[in-house]
């Protein structure tokens, strides 16, 4: 990482940190309780942040080779996989984006993965924040029918319960930008 790249993550965590960590009593999506909350669309969809989270993601999957798109289930994933698409653009990269629905359309060409055509492809699977791994999972499951190939899950916020093992354990490599220490959550 050069000084840049750890200047834009701390301008990034210290966004995070003011604007989209809730204390309180939470039950998370997964049913799990927690004392804090972290929601990402708070800075995902944020003029100021959102470029901050595209060149923190491009320097986090940067190693993957041959990475034709990124995207993950709709809604989290969305502008995560939007600040990449446009932040690798103006680095010269080629990262197209893709969206996978909860279900796929009842209507029209029905649907799941949204984007580009992934047959044969090799994509990364985004998240904003990871709880149980539940929706990349989903979009893994989605994926592979449509015949890509996921070379990874790449999530924003790691809250350290358990998705990372989860991700693994489907033979899928789990990164992630920031942790819970770096937000002083731990």
């Amino acid at each position: 990482m050069t000084t840049h790249d750890s200047d834009t993550r701390s301008r990034l965590i210290e966004h995070i940190k003011e604007d989209a960590v809730f204390h309180g009593d939470f039950t998370l999506t997964s049913g799990k309780k927690a004392t804090y909350y972290v929601d990402l669309r708070k800075v995902s969809l944020d003029h100021r942040v959102a470029p901050l989270i595209g060149q923190v993601m491009l320097d986090l999957i940067a190693d993957l080779p041959d990475v034709a798109a990124v995207g993950g289930m709709t809604m989290g994933a969305d502008p995560i996989a939007s600040a990449i698409l446009h932040q690798g653009a103006a680095r010269g990269l080629a990262y197209d984006a893709f969206v996978v629905r909860k279900e796929p359309k009842d209507h029209g060409r029905g649907k799941q993965v949204e984007g580009p055509e992934l047959a044969g492809k090799r994509v990364v699977v985004l998240e904003d924040t990871s709880t149980t791994g539940g929706s990349p999972l989903k979009a893994i499951e989605a994926l592979r029918k449509v015949g890509a190939e996921v070379v990874a899950v790449a999530v924003v916020v790691d809250r350290a319960t358990g998705a990372r093992e989860v991700i693994e354990a489907e033979g899928v490599p789990y990164l992630y930008a920031i942790g819970l220490e770096d937000l002083g959550l731990s």
